[in-house]
């Protein structure tokens, strides 16, 4: 490995040396064309200003790549940036740099092999550009390097035996990518392709052939028909169109058995066909339809159908550690080809190295391919630099490298340098888990001392060494595992195993002093012992000994045990006082939810009384009607609340009143008969409530029966009207079916007349407090991310269309107000969590029709207030005087004060609880101001009064 990395620093270094002489040519030809050659001041100003601003940022990449060699994105950008500037040196530094750390992408090996074929044209440099497609077709496989490598290759087959390095390179192309379903056709067409330029070069037209060229022209005839026979063999997309090509070029025709194969082959796509349909239509990166692909080539038993599936897989979800387990699983106990299954697991721990299962089974793979003991150190160290997110993998993979240590100790010697060498793993282990783990997890990962219990055993079976075993487990009970008795109890199995009596007896006397989880365990384990070993002294003092422990445990529980009885009476107590100040408020609420019943009844008979006169009502008066204080306004002043306007009242119309009210009267009155008449066969379950309707609405029940007749038979519809016979706004629709209910849900917020229709079940809340009418949630989700920022001309198409480049999108939803107008806001909801991650990186700050968005994970503000009833809203969201947002306040600003929450408001003062005014002697002037509105105060009198404050 170590070699490895040194050849790639020498080339590296002869690569820069030749392009640094390239770039001076380049520079001198470029001084001598350019002489006499004149630019403007103002576009070399441009072209400076460019490049010091890119020089800036590769400046910042650089420096960060140096705090974090690690970020891949960083990497990418630096080499995307490097390339625009012709930085060469620089940029064949990052590529490499970056090749050191990652597998790269089949698009920076392209753009690299591109750059580098277009630089180094001279013969000698090409071994070095056919090493960089060495590595290049290692990182994955991908057919378009393999065709780019062949392509190149072909440039140099006048070379002494460069035709058959193109074969060779063709051949490996073919084995590594010729069964790519999609794919590999493109490969098996350019390698006929160049067999049959060879033999075009063969025979001269014209001209007959002697008889050593009709031997090389048949013998190129033969490779070209087994080309075409190796293809038709193969299960390919489109491989009609090669059986055609192969019966158009064959002068001898095709024989039965190529047909017979073809036409397996043939049967055997269209069983992938499916699959390949699959991921042709699914969205990146496929994880379930390469799954799926993969089980039914695993079904069907074929290792190098098998294997491509899972390189095909691989490339596509190269960050997926669980799917290159299962490929270096499959190529480990199938396949057991050495190259390729340690191939398989270096790309697999260099694409996912936090990944500890990958790294264990490398160096299994390591191990059972015979690699050389310098090899395996080194990629134990490499995993254990790879950074595991939790402290027990480092456990893990030490017993993993130490278990391979173990296995190459003879132990038939009584030293070795192998056994040394085990020791001091064994030494380095505890010491990297006591400083470097614990120092970065705040704990050991190993707080059962696996690994000295492991070294203790082997001391003691393999190395016959009881002291040192001893030891071991003394430092083990003091790490705080003295308490249990299974601990003590694996060191008495070691010591009856391979130690003696006496120290048997020992650990077991210790073990009743120390364990507190299971000590009558312990206890009767010693006195076991004593039957079978000991003698009369010794049964006498074991007896004594596990009484008095188990008295004295018998006495601690009980203490533990009157503790918590104690602590459980306290928390029924407090339960209790909580249950009956729970009743006492539901009963205080009861009585006041009656007493405004009754007054609503009351109000409700008076307000009848009043309307069946048919007289014209009086204007409704304002709060400060007949007040001294208001009396400079007169009664033609009011707030209209509905439209949110304020003004002076317009010319009365008495008759026109006179007649729509009578009008809304005879609605009102019809519709409440229709209704009694109805009220027997009222059924909530077959209803739904439909509310957000325009008071202005025409003719509800025909519009609705127009929306919801899709729905199934509506047995009646009834809407609301007022005492006036104006139209509420909501209604209810029954049903005849209960099946209908569930499909009329479906319209919820559908428009009538340019709004939102809010459909919901109908639900009584006197019986059903707790139920929820708003349907979304209000906690963190993230599979949703929310957006604001939007224009109010935004789509949901085209949401969809900016939303979906970064995964699939299965719901959007734009928020509207109640009206149906849009608030530039809305909720779209992802498949995974990834994806709306990778959308709030991508979107966020994004410019769409003159609108910066700002993108982040859906996280909707709870509904504290509106979910539980009975509670105040808080005394901001009125006006200054207590009353509606749109009724306008008469006192100034400036002498303005917040309501206390207990406090009570008289006429805009204050009064706290000794009867003064809140706010001092400014808020009393303020109030004297308020009831002296005959006399107008002056702007003089306003400064006075911000004075006194």
């Amino acid at each position: 490995m170590a070699a490895k990395g040194s050849e790639e620093e020498t080339q590296l270094q002869e690569m820069e040396e030749e392009a640094a002489t390239g770039v001076e040519r380049e520079m001198e030809s470029d001084e001598e064309e350019g002489m006499g050659v004149e630019d403007s001041d103002e576009e070399e100003d441009d072209s400076s200003d460019d490049e010091k601003e890119n020089e800036a940022e590769i400046q910042r990449l650089e420096e960060q790549l140096s705090i974090n060699a690690f970020d891949y994105n960083c990497h990418v950008d630096l080499i995307k940036l490097l390339r625009q500037e012709g930085e060469l040196l620089r940029l064949r530094r990052a590529r490499q740099k970056m090749s050191e750390l990652f597998p790269l992408t089949e698009e920076i090996w392209l753009d690299w092999l591109k750059d580098e074929i277009r630089l180094t044209k001279e013969e000698p440099n090409r071994d070095k550009v056919n090493d960089l497609f060495e590595r290049a077709v290692k990182d994955y496989i991908c057919p378009e390097i393999w065709l780019e490598y062949a392509q190149y290759s072909i440039g140099g087959m006048g070379t002494p035996g460069g035709i058959e390095r193109v074969r060779k390179i063709f051949e490996r192309a073919l084995t590594a990518v010729g069964l790519h379903m999609t794919k590999g056709a493109a490969v098996w067409e350019a390698y006929r392709e160049f067999e049959n330029a060879i033999m075009s070069t063969m025979q001269p037209p014209g001209s007959v052939p002697t008889r050593e060229q009709q031997e090389l022209l048949n013998a190129q005839l033969e490779r070209i028909h087994a080309l075409f026979r190796r293809q038709l063999a193969i299960p390919l997309m489109d491989m009609e169109a090669a059986y055609a090509e192969y019966e158009e070029w064959s002068e001898r025709g095709i024989s039965e058995s190529i047909t017979q194969q073809f036409k397996k082959a043939l049967q055997q796509m269209e069983k992938c066909k499916p699959f390949e349909e699959a991921l042709l239509v699914a969205e990146p990166p496929k994880l379930a339809e390469y799954q799926a692909y993969i089980d039914y080539e695993l079904q069907e038993g074929d290792p190098a159908r098998i294997q491509i599936i899972f390189e095909r897989a691989l490339a596509e979800n190269c960050l997926v550690p669980d799917m290159w387990a299962k490929y270096t699983k499959y190529l480990d106990r199938q396949l057991k080809i050495k190259d390729l299954v340690l191939t398989s697991h270096d790309r697999a721990v260099r694409n996912c190295p936090w990944t500890m299962g990958l790294w264990k089974s490398y160096l299994l793979a390591l191990e059972r391919h015979g690699a050389e003991h310098q090899t395996v150190s080194e990629i134990f160290e490499k995993a254990l630099n790879a950074g595991f997110i939790q402290a027990t993998d480092y456990v893990e993979i030490w017993q993993a490298y130490l278990d391979y240590l173990r296995r190459r100790v003879d132990f038939s010697k009584e030293s070795s340098r192998e056994l040394e060498e085990l020791r001091t793993a064994f030494t380095r282990a505890l010491d990297y888990m006591k400083q470097d783990v614990e120092e970065r997890f705040s704990e050991s990962g190993d707080p059962s001392c696996t690994i000295m219990q492991i070294w203790a055993r082997i001391e003691a079976l393999h190395c016959k060494n009881m002291q040192k075993a001893r030891e071991l487990w003394d430092s083990i009970m003091m790490k705080g595992n003295a308490k249990y008795a299974n601990m003590w109890l694996e060191y008495y199995n070691l010591e009856r195993s391979y130690g003696d009596a006496l120290h048997c007896r020992k650990a077991l006397h210790r073990a009743v002093q120390c364990t507190a989880d299971y000590p009558e365990h312990v206890c009767e384990v010693l006195l076991t012992f004593e039957r079978v070993e000991g003698t009369l002294e010794d049964w006498d003092a074991a007896v004594q000994k596990t009484e008095t422990r188990l008295t004295r445990v018998n006495e601690q529980r009980a203490k533990v045990a009157e503790k918590e009885a104690l602590l459980a009476r306290q928390e029924e107590e407090k339960a209790e006082q909580r249950r009956k100040a729970k009743a006492e408020k539901k009963a205080q609420k009861k009585t006041q939810k009656k007493a405004g019943e009754k007054r609503k009844v009351e109000e409700e008979e008076d307000e009848e009384d009043e309307w069946g006169d048919e007289s014209e009502q009086p204007t409704k008066r304002l709060k400060g009607d007949g007040d001294p204080g208001f009396s400079g306004l007169g009664t033609e002043d009011f707030m209209e609340t509905e439209s949110g306007l304020f003004g002076r009242k317009g010319p009365a119309t008495k008759k026109a009143d006179a007649l729509g009210a009578k009008k809304g009267r005879v609605v009102a009155a019809e519709a409440r008969k229709v209704q009694d008449a109805t009220m027997d066969k009222r059924n909530n379950s077959m209803s739904v409530f439909v509310s957000n309707l325009a008071f202005t609405l025409e003719d509800p029940e025909t519009k609705l029966r127009d929306l919801f007749q899709g729905c199934g038979p509506i047995q009646q519809i009834r809407p609301i009207y007022t005492s006036r016979g104006t139209f509420r706004g909501y209604c209810y629709v029954q049903f005849e079916e209960q099946r209908s209910v569930a499909e009329a849900l479906k319209l919820d917020r559908q428009e009538i007349d340019s709004r939102p229709v809010f459909v919901s079940p109908c639900v009584d809340k006197n019986k059903n407090p707790d139920f929820k009418v708003f349907k979304y949630s209000t906690s963190l989700e993230k599979h949703k991310i929310f957006i604001s920022g939007l224009p109010y001309s935004c789509t949901k198409e085209q949401l969809e269309n900016l939303c979906k480049e970064h995964g699939t999108v299965k719901d959007i939803r734009l928020v509207t107000n109640r009206s149906g107008k849009p608030k530039g806001l809305a909720y779209v909801e992802y498949e995974d969590e990834a994806q709306a991650s990778h959308a709030v990186l991508k979107m966020d700050g994004m410019v769409l029709q003159e609108h910066t968005l700002t993108v982040a994970i859906s996280n909707p503000p709870r509904r504290n207030v509106a979910d539980k009833p009975g509670q105040m809203m808080p005394r901001q969201l009125y006006g200054a005087r207590g009353k509606g947002r749109t009724q306008l306040s008469l006192l100034p600003r400036s002498l303005h004060r917040q309501t206390a929450p207990d406090s009570k408001a008289e006429n805009g003062t204050l009064q706290n609880q000794s009867g003064g005014s809140v706010g001092g002697p400014a808020a009393a002037a303020g109030a004297s101001g308020l009831e002296a509105q005959s006399k107008p105060l002056s702007n003089a009198d306003f400064a006075r009064l911000l004075l006194k404050k």
